[in-house]
C-alpha cells in the first residue's frame, strides 16, 4: 500500500536520483522540480493528500546536506565499487541512510522495508536484495541499541 509516507520517500528518491545525475542542482531546486511534477501535484492536491510533504522536504534537504557523510558511511558496506552502483539504488540508500541516522522515531525495520519495496519498484531486478543487505549492516552501525530485527 502506498501511504503518504511511502510516496514521500518515493519522491525523495526521485529527487536524490536527479541530484546524482545533476550534482550542480541545489536541494531547493530539486525539491521544487519534484513538487512541480504532475504526479506530485496530483498526489498533494487531493482532499486527503497522498504525500507527506514534510517528510519529503526533510528527506531531500537532509540527504543533500549530508550526502558526503552518507557516502562515507555506505562505501565500506558496498560489495562493489561505488561507481558500479546504479544511481537509483544509490538514491534509495541515501534516503534510507538519512532516515536511519536522523529520524530515530521511525523504527529501522520500517525504514529498511520501505527502501526494499521502493527498490522492487524502481531498482534493478535484484537491486532490492542489495539494498536490504547494505541497510541491514548500516542499521547495526547507526542504531546499535535498537531491538534486533526478527
Amino acid at each position: 500500500m502506498r501511504t503518504p509516507r511511502r510516496r514521500a520517500r518515493e519522491f525523495a528518491v526521485q529527487g536524490i536520483y536527479q541530484s546524482l545525475l545533476n550534482p550542480d542542482y541545489s536541494a531547493s531546486a530539486i525539491a521544487d522540480n519534484i513538487r512541480e511534477s504532475e504526479a506530485f501535484v496530483k498526489a498533494a492536491a487531493r482532499e486527503k493528500p497522498q504525500v507527506d510533504e514534510g517528510l519529503f522536504a526533510a528527506l531531500v534537504s537532509g540527504v543533500m546536506t549530508d550526502k558526503i557523510r552518507y557516502a562515507e558511511l555506505l562505501r565500506p558496506l558496498l560489495d562493489r565499487d561505488e561507481s558500479e552502483v546504479s544511481p537509483t539504488e544509490y538514491a534509495i540508500l541515501f534516503v534510507a541512510c538519512h532516515e536511519l541516522a536522523e529520524m530515530p522515531h521511525t523504527p529501522y525495520p520500517v525504514i529498511i522495508n520501505e527502501a526494499v519495496e521502493i527498490g522492487k519498484v524502481y531498482g534493478g531486478t535484484e537491486g532490492y536484495k542489495f539494498i536490504n543487505g547494505i541497510l541491514d549492516k548500516l542499521a547495526l552501525q547507526l542504531r546499535p541499541n535498537d531491538p534486533p530485527r526478527r
